[in-house]
């Protein structure tokens, strides 16, 4: 029997009553293990009146209050790790030390997030005029909004939901409706922990949903992480309505391999980034460009052979290197693109499209695959895949390696392996991507400082976490005050200044 989800309204789950819902499957086995409901605009009204409510009390409480439900928040998460990696795992196809990751980054951004007293506080001047303060505070916005996608299902949440709740925020979650089980368990910790019932809230659902949050002049921000597509739909539809918007979209992450790399390391690099979680990952590496033809020929064969030892497997095995992707839909759309090299005449060197997993047939697997002599003009090159495609784009000298990550559209992450520091230092003052690796595969910064890509890959002003998260969730209010002596002054019909 199909397990019917819901959604977490006021503190306590609630049964969607749009009629509509969406199949939740077992990546590993191809069957379907939930229905998730699919709210309908008034249901989404009703959690938005919920949240407005709720966010007076919540944005009353002083800073270290808020902090302390945080924390135990925290603690309430290290208790459930196991079971919230294996809920992840069973509908998302990641490995279970994949899962735990996962819900590790979110919790690292929590943890930054218990500074809030320290982070919201404001300036101040004395006599910055005779007899005049100025001096400023930072306020939450009010209900604000998370889209977030099905690939970190715990993570990206919680990295849009930790700042905007210590600011004083309450918060519309709506998750992936691919894998909305880990959002859900998620909700249910933060009542646990001590948040007022309606401050956090999960919301299920499909487009309808995301209209609804865009168009209501109650929700001040929203937060969105998937497609560049939609990214730019979510981004230029909250600028419309006058909303703040952060949006981050697609990715096509570089490495830049210099002939003085070494290669065994680079290339355990590159299996790792490109090959893990099945590749469904935003800052997955998925095109390796070595500078000259030797550094190339030798890369590849090392690939070839390292690939060769991968193990695809279900996701709770403790064998598995990687897991199904998360869909059937998913998995066809890698053999697509697959096909689609072969056809524009990529050379493929390892071919994972037959792969079949004996026991899991039915199952969303894909074995690894591998291109190379891909140049620019192709699809493979140009479009995210979102699986385990790993491409070869060669270059004769560090110059059009260069320029390959700089000219592309999408400036999410890059890499670069090298033991030559002029070579680094140069590569990341002048290469046009947000994020910058120097011998590490996967650049995501750590929770105090901010995640964000350039072009294509990021909408907005302001970041994911650190400290960008609160200017984003919080507005500013500038005072400037003076308390008279007694004096009467006559009326000035010229602006004041501070003379």
């Amino acid at each position: 029997m199909t397990t019917e989800l819901t959604h977490f309204i006021a503190g306590k789950h609630v049964a969607g009553t749009s009629g509509r819902f969406a199949d939740v499957f077992d990546p590993n086995t191809g069957g379907v293990q939930a229905a998730v409901p699919l709210a309908s605009v008034e249901e989404v009204t009703a959690v938005i009146d919920d949240a407005e409510q709720a966010q007076r009390e919540w944005a009353a409480w002083n800073p270290q209050r808020r902090a302390r439900v945080l924390m135990a928040f925290l603690r309430l998460v290290e208790r459930d790790m196991d079971v919230l990696a294996e809920k992840l795992s069973r509908e998302h196809g990641k490995t279970l030390p994949d899962a735990r990751g996962d819900v590790q980054r979110g919790v690292e951004v929590v943890e930054f997030a218990l500074g809030a007293p320290h982070l919201l506080k404001g300036e101040y001047t004395t006599s910055a005029g005779t007899g005049i303060d100025v001096y400023s505070m930072r306020q939450p916005l009010g209900v604000v909004a998370g889209i977030t996608p099905f690939n970190f299902p715990a993570m990206i949440p919680l990295w849009k939901a930790g700042p905007a709740l210590a600011a004083g925020n309450a918060f519309v979650l709506k998750p992936s409706e691919r894998d909305p089980s880990v959002p859900l368990h998620l909700a249910e910790l933060f009542i646990e922990a001590g948040m007022p019932p309606g401050v956090f809230n999960v919301v299920n659902g499909d487009k309808v949903a995301v209209d609804a949050l865009l168009t209501d002049d109650r929700v001040k921000a929203i937060g969105f992480v998937g497609s560049t597509p939609i990214a730019q739909y979510i981004y230029e539809t909250a600028a419309a309505q006058g909303k703040r918007a952060q949006c981050f979209g697609g990715a096509k992450n570089h490495m830049i391999v210099m002939p003085d790399a070494d290669l065994d390391d680079t290339v355990e690099a590159l299996i790792g980034a490109g090959y893990g979680s099945a590749g469904e990952r935003c800052m997955a590496i998925s095109v390796a460009v070595p500078v000259g033809q030797a550094t190339a020929d030798a890369l590849v064969a090392k690939l070839t052979e390292r690939i060769k030892t991968l193990t695809v497997g279900p996701s709770l095995e403790a064998s598995s290197d990687y897991g199904p992707l998360v869909t059937a839909e998913a998995k066809q759309r890698v053999l697509d693109y697959i096909g689609a090299g072969v056809d524009e005449g990529a050379e493929l060197v390892v071919d994972g499209r037959d792969f079949v997993l004996e026991g899991h047939e039915e199952g969303f697997f894909i074995g690894p695959s591998l291109f190379d002599k891909v140049t620019t003009d192709m699809r493979i090159y140009l479009e995210e895949i979102f699986g385990p495609v790993l491409v070869i784009a060669r270059a004769d000298t560090y110059e059009e390696a260069l320029a390959m990550p700089s000219e592309h559209e999408y400036g999410n992450g890059v890499s670069i392996y090298t033991r030559d520091g002029d070579t680094a230092r140069d590569f990341t003052a002048r290469v046009e991507v947000g994020m910058v690796g120097v011998n590490v595969p996967i650049p995501v910064p750590i929770a105090y400082h901010t995640f964000g890509g350039w072009k294509k890959s990021g909408f907005g002003d302001l970041n994911q976490h650190g400290p960008d998260a609160f200017r984003f969730y919080t507005k500013t209010k500038t005072v400037t005050s003076r308390w008279p002596s007694g004096t009467k002054d006559a009326a000035s019909f010229v602006i004041p200044t501070m003379d």
